[in-house]
């Protein structure tokens, strides 16, 4: 009998710390050997001239999410994780929401029950706190953690998801005990309230409203906020999706004071600016729609800034905050009320299968950021930051066999026929990249190729994660 189920040969592994040639040896979706040569396996795959890298893991994502009256998320957990799949990941982490009024432990186990055998690929659930009452901290979130449940997401706007600062101290309070670890949307809803009617009132309306509405400051001054919230509780926290040079100033300043703040950023600050919400030249005047997302992208100047900070270790991780929903329909951007005011058009654009592609084209193959450097923005990281490490992550004896191929050299151009995911546009229509997944192997089988996705719906699990006792911060 072969010793292993499958072997990976002739690729160049690459890991957050090594490049080397090597064989991958997989037993029972696990790796169990990276050797020079492994020749007794009962399949082998040729990876020469290919790099061979740990699948792709995307920590924030949003999936089959209530979004409000009368608008429709575009994607469930089988859409989604496809279009993940196809666009070399092998995990991705949505986010079960708690409507305010609402039972978070009822909400999770919900919305745990819409993911379980709908995936290609494992999820694992952060949560989303939106009405911290004495219950859900006193009962209900310590529960849930104990069960696996080690991340959630504060916010600092919207009206049906913004905690004030008491609330974010009290939610802060409990992560410090209970070692779970808290991502913060950072934005200030009060400014941004005033900038809305500011801008209703004098006529401006339409898509790119919703940038002059999300000024940097408001960033900037609820990132530093938020850091100040975590150095009085002493708490680490990520803030997640960073614009811009003005939120990386406040995470630079803390880390200079010795706190322990984490930065996600996203492609869409890399690549995108808020003239996409102008349409571009488009004679559709709700064009710039597709580009809404929170925060907005900025400009040149910002997407330089963001580059530096991927290059100098200011950003830990990647991630495509993937928001998705249709374009041409009424339950989507262009909803009715969305039609009368940018504060009606749905927060969020696609990404879950472009991120990998459009950051190795920009990045690794321009000459920005390393292979290796590569490898930790977009799974290793993501993995230790949120409970998955050393499971997943990274390449070596005892980690999942989540790997994917790419070819270095490969020219695509993303069109959004091509693509997998529920919603009807990209943000990237006819972005030219270098650089391509070729292959995505989840715990040792072959579930995409070559833009097609061939493992079966119920091949992802969802994973539970624990809190070791020494991340309790008594």
């Amino acid at each position: 009998m072969p010793e292993f189920d499958l072997a990976v040969r002739g690729g160049t592994v690459v890991t957050a710390t090594d490049t080397l040639r090597a064989d991958i040896g997989i037993r029972a979706g696990r790796i169990v050997a990276v050797a020079e040569a492994i020749t007794d396996a009962s399949r082998t795959i040729d990876a020469g001239g290919l790099l061979v890298l740990p699948g792709g893991i995307d920590s924030h994502v949003h999936i089959a999410q209530a979004s409000g009256p009368g608008i429709v998320m575009a994607d469930d957990f089988a859409s989604a994780t496809r279009a993940a799949a196809a666009g070399g990941n092998t995990c991705v982490m949505p986010f079960a929401l708690q409507p305010r009024g609402a039972s978070l432990r009822e909400a999770t186990h919900a919305y745990r029950a819409l993911a379980e055998g709908q995936c290609h690929i494992d999820v694992a659930i952060h949560l989303i706190v939106s009405d911290p009452t004495p219950a859900v901290l006193g009962q209900e979130l310590p529960g849930l953690i104990a069960e696996g449940y080690t991340s959630f997401k504060v916010f600092m706007t919207y009206d049906d998801l913004v905690l004030n600062d008491r609330q974010i101290l009290d939610v802060f309070d409990l992560a410090r005990r209970e070692g779970a670890r808290v991502m913060v949307h950072a934005e200030g809803y009060d400014a941004i309230r005033y900038m809305t009617d500011k801008l209703e009132r004098a006529g401006q309306t339409g898509p790119y409203g919703h940038a002059l509405s999300r000024p940097q400051l408001v960033e900037r001054e609820a990132a530093h906020r938020a850091i100040s919230h975590a150095e009085l509780v002493d708490l680490p926290i990520v803030i997640v999706h960073v614009s811009g040079a003005e939120a990386m100033e406040q995470i630079a300043w803390a880390r200079s004071r010795g706190l322990d703040i984490r930065a996600e950023t996203c492609p869409q600050y890399l690549t995108l600016t808020a003239d996409h919400m102008k349409g571009l030249g488009s004679d559709d005047p709700m064009a710039g729609a597709k580009y809404v997302c929170s925060p907005p992208p900025r400009d040149v100047a910002n997407q330089a800034a963001i580059w530096r900070g991927l290059q100098t270790g200011l950003f830990d991780v990647v991630s495509s905050d993937h928001c998705p929903f249709r374009y041409d329909d009424p339950a989507g951007k262009l909803n009715p009320k969305g039609k009368t005011s940018f504060r009606w058009v749905p927060n969020g654009i696609p990404g879950i299968e472009t991120r990998l592609p459009v950051l190795f084209s920009e990045g690794v193959s321009a000459g920005r950021i390393s292979l290796n450097r590569f490898v930790e923005l977009t799974s290793t990281n993501h993995a230790k930051l949120y409970g998955l490490y050393p499971r997943k992550g990274s390449i070596g004896p005892g980690f999942d066999a989540d790997l994917t191929l790419w070819d270095p050299n490969r020219r695509e151009t993303i069109r959004q026929e091509h693509l997998h995911h529920g919603a009807d546009y990209t943000p990237w229509e006819g972005f030219a990249v270098t650089g391509w997944p070729v292959m995505t192997i989840a715990r040792g089988e072959v579930i995409a190729q070559d833009g097609r996705v061939t493992g079966a719906v119920g091949h992802g699990r969802v994973l539970d994660r624990t809190v070791e006792p020494a991340a309790r911060r008594r």
